[in-house]
């Protein structure tokens, strides 16, 4: 009985080295075949852009972001910063920049309506109060590099693109996030391929919410923020919209000229895994429950068990099963090695990638849990109440 258990273990094994070797190569392509954002000449001229950028308590962020957009070389835009009802400093920070930066305008928010998530609506807020042809969202914890803006704007025009998003160097300031960043960088650079964005041939599309770009007709044609308003990851779905209604979207890297926060410490980091698998979920239980299982086996069940399997004593499926584990393991480790360098960590962050991948796959059990009890999600300092409705979306 126990020989038939080591021979399913030892296939499922091998189906996750063989995983593997399909992520690593699409790691690869990403990395070596994707355009930079730098390697665009920028636009000298062009049309006016408003970056739109919503804020919540955000005053340990937000003057950096704020100093780096006034800081753009491009020379017609404006900055409409969107205070998200913050009961920090946030507000006063803002108006402070725009005292002294006349490009730079402050726009509270009206207290958010039921229907909507907080960003979405503050995304919306700053939409109606912008002038530009372009628009560029952007997040308040982003930095950009003085000539970002003229190079998208310069992307948009050369090619004849209808979007643009862009993948930026995601800082990972705590321990926590530094062992589970490659773990979740690797889904993004196969599961969100650059390479698939690009083609029209294939219907992978997103957006990056720390930066992405598009003409105000674009915007308008795919339902503004209104049209994902029940989306917890509304860059993503916005991103799928425009691909879907066949614009010509580009994703490019930029991670030596865009800084990103994805998490700030031990709770935003959980609370961020499990946003992820709630809207799977609410689509579909049975999917969930299968990209449960599938992290759960892609990321950290191969470390346990290469480290049973090398306890035990010779035999033909013994040493399959045993090879195959170890193979799975070594092919982990490699992901995480490949991602130091997009991620700028450090060694012994990639090698503690079987903890990274117990948090990750912990995150998404506990997310997926909290949706099945029509629990809540916290996020920004708001609690959303997540119910299914007749399309499988968000109540909030």
């Amino acid at each position: 009985m126990l020989d038939v258990l080591y021979g399913v273990l030892a296939g499922i094994m091998i189906c996750v080295a063989a995983c593997w070797a399909l992520l690593l190569r699409g790691i690869a392509r990403s990395f070596l075949q994707v355009p930079r954002l730098g390697s665009v000449r920028g636009a000298s001229d062009g049309p006016a852009v408003s970056v739109i950028l919503p804020a919540r308590n955000e005053e340990g962020y937000i003057g950096k972001c704020l100093q780096s957009l006034a800081g753009q070389d491009y020379p017609r835009y404006e900055v409409i910063a969107v205070n998200d009802s913050s009961d920090d400093a946030t507000e006063s920070i803002i108006s402070g920049y725009a005292a002294k930066c006349p490009r730079i305008k402050l726009v509270n928010a009206r207290p958010k309506p039921d229907g909507w998530m907080g960003k979405n609506w503050a995304c919306m807020e700053g939409y109606e109060k912008a002038s530009g042809e372009i628009l560029l969202f952007t997040d308040a914890d982003t930095v950009l590099a003085p000539g970002t803006m003229s190079a998208a704007v310069g992307l948009l025009q050369a090619e004849s693109l209808d979007a643009v998003t862009a993948m930026p160097h995601i800082r990972a300031d705590d321990f926590w996030t530094r062992i589970t960043l490659p773990m979740i960088s690797t889904f993004l650079h196969t599961r969100f391929s650059p390479i698939n964005v690009n083609d029209p041939k294939k219907k992978t599309g997103y957006f990056f919410g720390s930066f992405f770009a598009m003409p105000r007709a674009v915007y308008e044609a795919a339902g503004t923020h209104r049209g994902v308003r029940l989306e917890i990851i509304e860059d993503g779905a916005l991103g799928r919209k425009v691909k879907d209604m066949g614009y010509r979207l580009r994703m490019v890297r930029a991670d030596d000229m865009i800084q990103a926060v994805w998490a700030r410490d031990g709770p935003t980091l959980w609370n961020a895994l499990k946003r992820l698998m709630v809207p799977l979920y609410l689509q579909s239980a049975r999917a969930a429950a299968g990209a449960f299982a599938a992290v759960l086996f892609l990321l950290f069940l191969p470390f346990p068990l290469a480290l049973y399997a090398i306890a035990l004593d010779g035999g033909i499926i013994h040493d399959v099963f045993r090879w195959g584990a170890v193979a799975a393991s070594a092919m982990i480790f490699g992901g995480a090695i490949m991602e130091m360098g997009f991620l700028k960590i450090r060694l012994y962050n990639a090698l503690a990638c079987p903890l990274g991948g117990a948090v990750v796959a912990a995150g998404f059990l506990s997310g997926m849990l909290g949706a099945r009890r029509r629990n809540s999600v916290s996020w920004r300092g708001r609690r959303y109440t997540l119910q299914h409705n007749d399309s499988s979306r968000l109540r909030i």
